[in-house]
């Protein structure tokens, strides 16, 4: 059995379009620090809410924290 496909839209609900951002970003910020373990490569993401709060990530201390 395998995984049906979402049509990609925007959510209208604000309580369900704000926890899968959540969800989603995470696993975001999981797959880039895969990435950067596996391949051995510096890593930054950022990510603004839709609130406007930002969300980083970086694989190294050579990259800025942005404030």
């Amino acid at each position: 059995m395998s995984r049906q496909k979402i049509q990609i839209k925007k959510i209208d609900n604000t309580a369900a379009r704000q926890v899968t951002s959540s969800k989603r970003r995470r696993g975001l910020f999981k797959k880039a620090q895969e990435l950067s373990t596996l391949c051995d490569a510096e890593i930054a993401h950022i990510v603004f809410s839709a609130a406007g709060k930002l969300f980083e990530y970086s694989s190294s201390s050579w990259f800025p924290k942005i404030t």
